[in-house]
């Protein structure tokens, strides 16, 4: 079992930065990759970034590709988001999520935390 707690989300400017923050109960947690997904108003769950277990592998939707960066602290049972260059596009809600396995496929993520809004004005 794994609890996860987004954290970092708010309202910043187009070009601006924002990091979010995933924190993860359960020992487990450093055996399972970690993914990123992104929910906008009216548009379906979308892919944003996944790091395997040891944070040696890692994926990118080509939307964020080279502005967003996924990472992972085991011991601190912590995965992030560094968010750069943001855009009004990368408005949504966030949330972070656990698989058995490294991927984009949300259906495949087994645990996920309750979200974190971010805003982009236009």
């Amino acid at each position: 079992q794994v609890q996860l707690v987004e954290s970092g989300g708010g309202l910043v400017q187009a070009g601006g930065s924002l990091r979010l923050s995933c924190a993860a109960s359960g020992r487990t947690f450093s055996t399972y990759p970690m993914g990123w997904f992104r929910q906008a108003p009216g548009k379906e769950r979308e892919f944003v970034a996944a790091i395997n277990w040891s944070g040696s592998r890692t994926y990118y939707a080509d939307s964020v590709k080279g502005r967003f960066t996924i990472s992972r602290d085991n011991a601190n049972h912590t995965v992030s988001l560094q968010m750069n260059s943001l855009k009004p596009d990368d408005t949504a809600t966030y949330y972070c999520a656990a698989s058995r396995s490294l991927t984009t496929r949300d259906r495949e993520y087994r645990y996920w935390g309750q979200g974190t809004q971010v805003t982009v004005p236009s």
